[in-house]
């Protein structure tokens, strides 16, 4: 029996930080913390009994929840516990406020006329924290180096910068440049699940850094 899964398309943007997965999936899926994440199992679910396994030692005290008739077995779930924001809807998993307990490796499967049937292989779900306010400050030196730095909350950060339009360059979280830099430039923060940017003004540092061998400190928010 063919079993086949519902597709969804859903634009992920930085406003938007609901996530959608699915179990045939090779790559991670990464969910969002405290936004919601969709897990769609099978078309007709009704017509199954389904379980979920999250597997840690691969032993009977795995955690799991089964599923039948298209709602949750309270009885038969102990994966769930206590987490009326989880449910599951014509054959949609819904994770409404995902936490960092959501990370790990699920396997479905499937039982019909007795037979247990395991979809795939597993599913690495991996929880990350969306990205917060950028911070941009920035050091100048009476080294003639202007340092700018970028900061921001979330998980797995990666940085890119854009000087006055040219390519954007992959980095860390800081870039140093001329001190007589002048024009725009744009920090970029993103991880898997959002991304955000920070653009600021530039202006060459202030003559009485270097001549009187100081350091001079400004903070953009």
């Amino acid at each position: 029996m063919m079993l086949i899964f519902g597709l969804m398309l859903l634009l992920q943007t930085a406003a938007c930080l609901d996530r959608f997965c699915w179990f045939d999936q090779s790559d991670p899926c990464y969910g969002a913390l405290g936004h919601r994440l969709d897990l769609p199992m099978v078309l007709g679910a009704s017509n199954y009994v389904l379980q979920m396994i999250k597997r840690i030692n691969n032993t009977k005290d795995d955690l799991f929840c089964r599923f039948q008739h298209g709602s949750i077995k309270k009885t038969e779930c102990n994966l769930y516990n206590n987490r009326p924001e989880v449910t599951i809807i014509h054959g949609m998993l819904i994770i409404n406020h995902v936490i960092r307990a959501d990370s790990g490796n699920y396997r479905l499967e499937i039982y019909s006329s007795q037979v247990i049937q395991t979809f795939r292989g597993d599913l690495q779900v991996i929880v990350e924290a969306p990205i917060g306010s950028v911070e941009v400050s920035i050091i100048c030196s009476s080294s003639g180096v202007m340092r700018v730095f970028c900061s921001s909350e979330g998980d797995q950060l990666l940085y890119s910068w854009t000087l006055n339009g040219d390519p954007p360059m992959d980095g860390n979280s800081s870039i140093d440049l001329d001190e007589r830099t002048d024009g725009n430039i744009i920090c970029s923060v993103k991880n898997h699940v959002s991304h955000t940017q920070k653009t600021i003004r530039l202006q060459p540092c202030p003559a009485d850094v270097q001549r009187s061998g100081a350091g001079s400190y400004l903070t953009l928010q």
